[in-house]
């Protein structure tokens, strides 16, 4: 680990001054501090938000749930307000890393997290998301648990968090504060970007900004939610595949349909197709199949994860049985 120094703060007007002048912004810190250690990453500044007035969770316009970015994971998850109006979110966060870590990160850490890709932690393997311009060793090495949608020819690694895919199904915002003062929403499928030929540019995110907080909008009842996680254990492991289901089902016909894949994107992967077939039909066993067929479209998987195409249309398969059920 290479010399930093660290300031904590109390006041957001000190956090975004610190934040102007290069500092990086820390609180629960279970990344972060495991990227240094690894020299992946190298900040000089380290900023401590854990003070700062961003850990509320309140309810928005017409039902809608504005989660501060500094909501441990584990009270997020345990919140009733949370559990019963989108359980998708809850679900996503207790299958999420370990219950030590889930009360230590943060909500806004969680989705800032970077990729478990084992290459890009390897600082002597070629990595363009880490070194830009180095190469990607990944398409040519090891690559079971990498992307197989939204890779390019300069990166493949998944992005690893499972509330991101909530949050993307759900069509949320994130809310930031800039240095200057200005306040900023964006749509969370455009705030995780996309690795093209910059898979080093990860966030739609302005220098010194912070995120202040992740908000879901309201979405009409009944609206039933999920999440399924499969992976090689049960316990603390990453995402093979996954999917977040949110449905409204009114008059036996299916109104609304959200519904996001992790585990095989590089970032959380929306999928409209999925969505599109579920609108205006009655929920069945053959609706969910005929749908979950489209989860896929557009993968390119590489040697060694090719069973995620078909591992994903199951999965979602599943997750939309589960949560919509079927006469």
């Amino acid at each position: 680990m290479h010399p930093f120094s660290i300031t904590k703060v109390a006041h957001t007007r000190d956090a975004l001054n610190a934040g102007r002048s290069g500092g990086r912004y820390i609180a629960g810190g279970t990344t972060l501090v495991d990227l240094m250690r690894e020299t992946v990453e190298r900040p000089r500044t380290l900023v401590d938000i854990t003070d700062l007035p961003l850990r509320g969770i309140t309810v928005t316009g017409r039902g809608g749930l504005r989660i501060g970015a500094l909501v441990r994971m584990a009270e997020a998850a345990a919140h009733p307000r949370v559990r019963t109006t989108f359980p998708v979110v809850s679900q996503a966060l207790e299958l999420s890393a370990s219950a030590q870590l889930r009360n230590m990160a943060t909500i806004g850490g969680n989705i800032m997290q970077r990729t478990r890709c084992t290459y890009f932690r390897d600082v002597t393997a070629a990595c363009n998301k880490r070194e830009p311009g180095s190469g990607c060793a990944a398409r040519e090495g090891i690559n079971r648990t990498h992307a197989i949608l939204g890779a390019s020819d300069s990166c493949v690694a998944t992005h690893p968090s499972d509330v991101a895919v909530a949050f993307a199904a759900l069509e949320a915002r994130v809310l930031l504060l800039g240095p200057d003062g200005t306040e900023r929403s964006v749509d969370f499928a455009d705030f995780l970007l996309r690795p093209g030929i910059t898979p080093h540019h990860e966030q739609d995110l302005r220098s010194g900004e912070l995120i202040t907080a992740v908000e879901i909008p309201a979405h009409p009842r009944p609206f039933k939610s999920g999440y399924l996680k499969v992976r090689d254990r049960q316990s603390y492991e990453f995402a093979l595949t996954s999917a977040a289901v949110a449905l409204h089902v009114r008059g036996g016909v299916v109104r609304e349909a959200k519904v996001a894949a992790g585990g095989v994107g590089t970032v959380p992967w929306k999928l409209p197709a999925v969505e599109r077939q579920l609108i205006g039909e009655r929920p069945s066993d053959a609706l969910w199949a005929k749908a979950a067929e489209h989860a896929a479209d557009g993968a390119r998987p590489l040697e060694h994860n090719r069973f995620k195409v078909e591992l994903l249309k199951r999965t979602v398969e599943r997750q939309l049985r589960i949560v919509g059920g079927s006469r």
